[in-house]
């Protein structure tokens, strides 16, 4: 379903299968799309310009909706599991000819774009949506190109999406009404039943995570990246609530993207053109190029006003705790454009650990740092999920689970064999607890985080004295500038010792039982680097 690279959208559409429309709406301006968002009754404007929406009944992705069609490229390719649900071809074309004749009498709004800010791996993207303030989405997230490329543009793939069209699941072999379904042979993204944005970016987010490994050698990553003065290339993986905007969004370095990238053999390069951005309790003072960036052009998801204003209440979840907000990149004032940037010196996994057993900072080997990828270990603490009440661990393969059409061993190999030709430093940054686990301890302080990232990138940790710990094998440096001694080693800053040895068993046992389902696949490298349970 490729399309021809002449500029004719009617015929484009024509192509796909969407005729007899009321309007076409090719490649309009966010200014004209918000416009039409608003006078349609769909949005309204903060006080700040930017455009407000509701997303309606999905405020958030719906992955066990979401499907891959199973056939000759992706039978013996995909990992299917709870995240990669198969569906037949017979019922991705039932379905495509539901959602392409769903348009017939309708306005439409196509948008051509591309992901991928290394030229030599660019993907070409075609999105066609229901809703004006879908195609802004799009706009934002994606790599805006010029406007004299569009007359020789080709489209290596295609997102349809349309909130109105519901699948029947006793027909269509979906769970329910709405659904997501990548079909890697036609080359197209269908998503019906839901206007939740993040199901288009996530959408192509997946498709990369297959194409690029599997017929680039690239390692695709969920993951922030910051490029420092003297050219160096940090990367922050890290599961939501673990810091890894805030400590990638560092006025000292230039940000290269704050979700997906790609590590080739020259470097790193940003798959996105935008950021997508959680504004729950977002505050100047606490994150304030986010902040700024919530202004004409953006698009707010799912936030309330204070009443009789339109300024917005970020403290207010009552719609959802997962607010969001997308805007170009170009908004985040050290955006480093074109996105791409060297070989990464250092990487770092985030983890909030709310049981304060890991250290706040420490080294790994090759080998440990392939298995706490394959873990994507945090800890969810109160407050953070509906029905949360005390810490709870969240285990997500390579720090995104739900994105990743190959098994995560083979991402872990690729991170393991840059690891190793290029002498990258892996560290685990815990911005969790300390003192104890929550509830009894205390969050480790920003500022100390932010030392020891600082730390680490400038190199003062290099020749530190490291001392492993006693059950994850970590190497914990014994002193580092801007930090207190005391609270490198976890253990010391608990008044029960005993207490401390026993929840670090007790995380370690639940670590190797969940490594149990990657055990077949893991070589002996990373099955030795397990943390000790007894």
């Amino acid at each position: 379903m490729q399309m021809s690279s002449v500029r004719n959208p009617v015929a484009d559409l024509r192509e796909l299968g969407i005729e007899n429309v009321s309007n076409v709406y090719y490649q309009l301006s966010p200014e004209e799309l918000a416009e039409q968002t608003v006078a349609r009754n769909q949005g309204v404007f903060s006080d700040t310009g930017a455009l407000a929406v509701n997303t309606g009944t999905f405020t958030g992705r719906s992955p066990k909706d979401k499907f891959i069609v199973k056939d000759a490229i992706t039978s013996d390719t995909v990992n299917w599991n709870d995240f990669n649900i198969p569906i037949s071809e017979a019922n991705f074309d039932r379905l495509y000819k539901k959602i392409t004749a769903y348009f017939t009498g309708k306005d439409v709004w196509v948008r051509d774009c591309y992901a991928c800010a290394d030229e030599d791996y660019r993907v070409n993207v075609k999105v066609v949506t229901e809703l004006p303030w879908s195609n802004l989405f799009a706009y934002n997230m994606f790599l805006r190109p010029a406007e004299d490329e569009l007359d020789y543009m080709h489209t290596d793939w295609t997102v349809i999406q349309a909130p109105g069209c519901l699948a029947d699941p006793a027909t269509d072999g979906t769970r329910q009404q709405n659904f997501s379904v990548v079909n890697f042979t036609k080359k197209v993204i269908i998503i019906g039943g839901s206007a939740y944005t993040g199901e288009i970016k996530k959408g192509i987010f997946t498709i990369l995570n297959y194409v690029l490994p599997h017929d680039k050698h690239v390692l695709s990553m969920h993951c922030s990246a910051n490029l420092g003065k003297d050219g160096d290339t940090a990367v922050f993986f890290g599961l939501s609530g673990t810091g890894k905007t805030t400590l990638s969004a560092d006025p000292a370095r230039k940000l290269i993207g704050d979700d997906e990238h790609g590590w080739t053999s020259t470097g790193v390069f940003n798959f996105e053109g935008g950021c997508y951005a959680k504004c729950i309790d977002l505050s100047e003072e606490k994150e304030p190029q986010i902040f700024r960036a919530v202004r004409k052009g953006a698009l707010l998801e799912n936030i309330t006003f204070f009443p009789g204003t339109k300024t917005v209440n970020y403290a207010d979840g009552s719609i959802t705790e997962n607010t969001r907000v997308s805007y170009p990149l170009s908004y985040i004032e050290n955006a480093l454009e074109p996105s791409v940037g060297g070989i990464p010196r250092n990487i770092f996994f985030l983890t909030c650990d709310a049981y304060g057993v890991l250290p706040p900072i420490s080294r790994l080997s090759p080998g440990q740092a392939m298995y706490q990828f394959i873990s994507g270990y945090t800890a969810k603490v109160a407050g953070t999920e509906a029905g949360i009440t005390e810490p709870k661990s969240t285990f997500s393969a390579c720090f995104g689970a739900p994105f990743l059409p190959l098994h995560p061993a083979q991402y872990a190999q690729m991170l393991g064999e840059r690891m190793r030709q290029y002498q990258v430093n892996v560290w685990l940054i815990n911005t969790g607890w300390t003192g104890g686990a929550y509830g009894t301890g205390n969050r480790i302080k920003l500022s100390f985080t932010r030392a020891m990232i600082s730390a680490a990138l400038k190199g003062e940790l290099d020749n530190a004295t490291f001392q492993p710990h006693p059950v994850f094998g970590f190497e914990m440096p014994t002193a580092c500038p801007g930090v207190p001694d005391n609270i490198l080693d976890p253990r010391n800053t608990w008044d029960d010792k005993a207490a401390y040895d026993e929840k670090a068993k007790d995380l370690a046992g639940q670590f190797v039982r969940n490594f149990e389902k990657y055990a077949a696949a893991a070589d002996a490298e990373i099955l030795a680097a397990a943390p000790k349970t007894a």
